[in-house]
């Protein structure tokens, strides 16, 4: 069991897959972790692979979920891309999304990030 803040993390994490999951996607790994940070979701979307993360916010202030992907963050985030992607051998198609909840509204797909 982990701090509050984990659990709540792992539960964001959870709904996004569940919701990524009704769209066609399948879970390859969760939780990647390598010294760059975390990878929240690695997805397959046919033969591309997604690399997946996840925001969650209890509401849109201060810009919600959407604020919290900073050049810095998607920096980070493609550093563990990078190094997955090594380890790995794989050649093939991929992409960063992120999925934001914000509050009750539906998830936020975003598909195809850039740092």
């Amino acid at each position: 069991m982990g701090s509050p803040t984990q659990n709540t993390g792992f539960e964001a994490e959870s709904l996004v897959l569940n919701f990524l999951r009704s769209r066609g996607l399948a879970l390859v790994a969760r939780q990647w972790r390598c010294r760059f940070g975390e990878i929240d979701l690695i997805m397959r979307d046919g033969a591309t692979l997604v690399f997946v993360e996840v925001k969650q916010r209890k509401s849109t202030a201060f810009g919600g979920g959407v604020a919290s992907l900073t050049p810095a963050k998607l920096e980070k985030v493609q550093r563990a891309i990078a190094l997955y992607l090594a380890e790995t051998r794989f050649s093939g198609a991929c992409r960063l999304d992120a999925v934001v909840l914000t509050a009750n509204a539906p998830p936020e797909w975003m598909q195809n990030l850039t740092g």
